[in-house]
């Protein structure tokens, strides 16, 4: 009988994982108040979509550039060190947009600038804390890794963005960017009470720039990774309609902080729930044809929730796409580090933490874009329809993937 519930040995019987899975739920409690709290504060100064999508995007070139850096790093270096001295700087930044929103008038310049370089700093931990993961966990336990990292970043997201509506409303924007920088420092010292994770050694005298250029050109020989990333971009680019968050809340379903925060978490309540109840995911054959399905339906339910002006029937099928996508991403993580060498672990997540944070900020832009250009609504209808045709353009070009049988 397939098991039904996610299997928790990896929690049971590796400290480090322990370690790093607590750390991480705590500092994501923290994070998600800054996530909802910016877009929130752009749109509060701008009044505009279009600019809550541009600041998104602003953050992306320093995303993908420390996701390529810490990436690298991480191949050469102690990732424990390497991981506190991220949540430390993180912890300053946070620190830096809390005295910013405390000012009367808050420098819109100084929070899109401190936002980015968070998004770097994010960007380079990123890599380095996947990629820990296979090297913590024995090899049959790496899809249950996952399903357990699926239900920490869903939990501490549902939590966390839910609880920051209530203390925009409650106590304001420095409230919620302080709470996140003290949940860092609280990751660091989760992080240093961890073994030390040292290189394999490789790549210890190859130049930083050739280490991650080997990376790209491992990628574009590798059909199963290139497949991995544009099922991603496409659902997150056409299918993730978050910038618009802040106006449905306040321009469609004429509420508040507490409305977005609600928007916020639903996906990751779905995701949550469906996490929990994965350990059937370990006996998928065809993992590939899965995925396709899973994301055509997370497009399907985008282009729900952008023709309904309930609040309580847009959740609904926001959490229906959040149960989808942890699908998605668990089989996606298990096929990549199963179709990749360890000498390229990190390089390789680093290439994967690019596209699975940078694919949303485009997915911010072009919905901003196009929300300016006809409507809120036209805007999630359309990039919903769009994520399908994507991915029938996917099995098109990579038959292969579609295929892929695990046996």
């Amino acid at each position: 009988m397939p098991r039904l519930f996610v299997d928790t040995r990896p929690l049971r019987e590796n400290r480090n994982f322990r370690l790093l899975f607590f750390g991480q739920l705590v500092s994501l409690l923290g994070s998600n108040l800054t996530i909802v709290a910016v877009p929130y504060q752009v749109y509060q100064e701008t009044h505009s979509s279009l600019w809550v999508g541009l600041a998104s995007g602003f953050q992306l070139p320093f995303l993908i550039a420390g996701s390529l850096w810490g990436g690298a790093l991480g191949d050469r270096l102690d990732k424990r060190t390497l991981l506190v001295v991220g949540s430390l700087v993180s912890a300053l930044l946070s620190a830096g947009l809390a005295l910013n929103a405390q000012l009367q008038h808050s420098v819109l310049v100084a929070l899109l600038s401190l936002a980015a370089v968070a998004a770097g700093i994010a960007g380079f931990s990123g890599p380095i804390r996947s990629a820990a993961i296979p090297k913590l966990v024995k090899p049959d336990q790496l899809i249950a890794a996952y399903s357990l990292n699926q239900i920490l970043v869903n939990l501490g997201t549902a939590l966390g963005t839910a609880l920051a509506g209530v203390l925009l409303a409650a106590v304001g924007l420095s409230s919620c960017y302080a709470i996140d920088a003290v949940t860092f420092v609280a990751l660091a010292l989760f992080t240093m009470l961890m073994s030390a994770m040292k290189p394999s050694g490789e790549h210890t005298g190859v130049a930083m720039l050739r280490a991650i250029g080997d990376g790209f050109k491992y990628v574009r020989t590798n059909v199963i990774a290139q497949a991995v990333y544009l099922a991603d971009l496409n659902a997150m680019v056409f299918g993730l309609p978050r910038a618009l968050f802040p106006a449905m809340a306040i321009a469609v379903y004429h509420g508040g902080p507490q409305t977005l925060g609600l928007l916020y978490a639903a996906t990751s309540v779905g995701a949550l729930i469906m996490a929990i109840f994965t350990g059937w995911v370990d006996g998928v054959r065809r993992q590939g044809r899965l995925i396709a399905i899973v994301i055509m339906a997370w497009g399907g339910s985008m282009a729900l929730f952008g023709t309904v002006h309930v609040l309580w029937v847009g959740l609904g099928c926001l959490a229906f796409a959040g149960a989808t996508d942890v699908i998605s991403t668990i089989l996606r993580n298990t096929v990549l580090q199963n179709a990749i060498t360890d000498e390229f672990r990190g390089r390789i997540s680093s290439v994967q933490m690019a596209v699975v944070t940078g694919g949303p900020r485009l997915g911010d832009m072009e919905s901003g874009v196009v929300a300016s250009l006809t409507s809120v609504e036209f805007s999630i209808v359309s990039g919903g329809i769009a994520c399908i045709l994507g991915v029938i353009a996917l099995i098109r070009r990579r038959p292969t993937f579609w295929s892929n049988d695990t046996n």
